[in-house]
């Protein structure tokens, strides 16, 4: 008999691959190298960045039947070969003083492997802990949130010391061979397995285990309202939080008089929220059920971006904005299992690829919304009371969902009655 995997280094080989294309969330390093190297616009440089944001969301909807078809193993080889080459092939675009071929190796290719990277696990994952979905997509999307801490230093220090074209060689490098690695333990378990004592648990439990509420194929699943309803949640609260990720040292030192350097620190900080946010949400949605927690995140984040603006306070400033990051960081991680409670698992990593176009749009609106806001009004007050406003939006919405579950299962109920009435 084949022996069975074992599903906790299923999860590190989540880890693994996140760990390295959240990686990407480290650009801003390279910012300062790249402006002086060559003489390039700030504002050029940065869209290198979006337009790897944009093709990571473009590729995971595009590539999600791909993850399907041919499985995790080959999809993270894929991954491993276009993200690897991404950041290789940068520094060929440093070689050659081109900032267009910075465009297609780090944008284009880098964002096609981020993209079939970030899906690659989840599906397998959620197969993997039919008891614990929220703790398991929690912990490999917590490896991207974590990323740009552990990445940052060393890539700096690799600049510092063999330049920028050596450095995104050995990146490349690094990342494929680690990619590629944690790919060939990934798989899906045998049709009906579940993890020890889960059957038993289930039966001896008083709450019954909850099912799905439906097995829908892909392209069925973005027929429904619930997949509108959550793509726009999602893309509320990755727009708002991306936004105040990227001006949050200016706007601590705006609103409470931080210096730079203090300031900087925080930056820092807010990456480690942003990821413990992640597995802690992930694993609390186990408790209290996705919709409640996406309840709770706009809920938190709607009292958290009013009162901002009017705290003087650094401890307490920093202490609300950092609750708020969690929220932000905690709706990547839920998303994978919200959509699985909602569809099934039949195309998990296809649905779960559509829903992440919202991460693009988001990545694309967040930053051009926040320049605008700031430079018509000449604050960050009246952007953190506009993301308020669409974060009642996105706290409405969360009621518009319970109401389409509710309208599913009384048709299913209904349904359920005239089968067994006809029998």
């Amino acid at each position: 008999m084949e022996k069975t995997k074992n599903r906790w280094l299923i999860a590190l080989s989540a880890v693994g691959i996140h760990i390295s294309i959240g990686s990407v969330y480290a650009w801003s390093v390279f910012t300062n190298p790249l402006t002086e190297q060559f003489n390039w616009e700030l504002s050029d440089v940065q869209l290198t960045f979006s337009i790897a944001i944009l093709f990571l969301g473009l590729s995971a909807a595009f590539l999600g039947h791909f993850v399907e078809k041919y499985g995790p193993r080959a999809s993270g080889i894929l991954s491993a070969c276009f993200f690897g080459v991404g950041i290789a092939g940068s520094g060929l675009a440093v070689l050659a003083e081109n900032i267009y071929l910075l465009y297609l190796f780090y944008g284009v290719f880098g964002g096609i492997g981020l993209g079939v990277g970030y899906i690659t696990p989840v599906s397998t994952l959620v197969k993997w802990f039919p008891d614990r979905r929220g703790l398991a997509t929690g912990l490999a999307i917590m490896g991207f949130g974590f990323a740009a801490m552990i990445s940052s230093p060393v890539i700096n220090s690799l600049i510092n010391s063999i330049g920028l074209m050596y450095t995104f060689f050995i990146l490349g490098s690094v990342y494929f061979v680690v990619i590629m690695a944690s790919a060939q333990y990934l798989a899906p378990p045998k049709a009906g397995w579940v993890p020890a004592g889960f059957e038993k648990k289930a039966n001896d439990s008083k709450k019954p285990v909850k099912k799905d509420l439906a097995q829908l194929m892909a392209n069925e699943a973005i027929k429904t309202k619930r997949f509108w309803y959550l793509w726009i949640m999602l893309f509320i609260n990755i727009t708002c939080g991306i936004a105040v990720i990227s001006v949050a040292s200016p706007m601590a030192q705006e609103f409470v008089g931080m210096s730079a350097a203090a300031a900087a620190t925080m930056v820092g900080v807010i990456g480690v929220f942003n990821g413990a946010g992640r597995i802690a949400w992930a694993s609390f949605s186990d408790y209290i059920g996705r919709t409640n927690t996406y309840t709770a995140f706009f809920a938190i984040q709607i009292a958290a971006y009013f009162m901002l603006p009017s705290i003087t306070h650094v401890v307490i400033f920093q202490i609300v904005l950092f609750l708020a990051i969690t929220c932000y960081g905690g709706g990547f991680a839920v998303i994978p299992a919200y959509i699985s409670d909602m569809f099934g698992t039949k195309q998990l990593s296809a649905i779960h690829g559509y829903m992440l176009t919202a991460w693009a749009a988001a990545g694309l609106v967040g930053p051009i919304l926040t320049a605008w806001l700031r430079e018509t009004t000449g604050s960050y007050e009246s952007m953190l009371y506009v993301f308020s406003a669409m974060f009642i939006v996105a706290f409405i919405t969360t009621f518009l969902v319970r109401l389409d579950v509710k309208r599913v299962q009384k048709k299913q109920d209904n349904e359920s009655t005239e089968k067994s009435m006809a029998s």
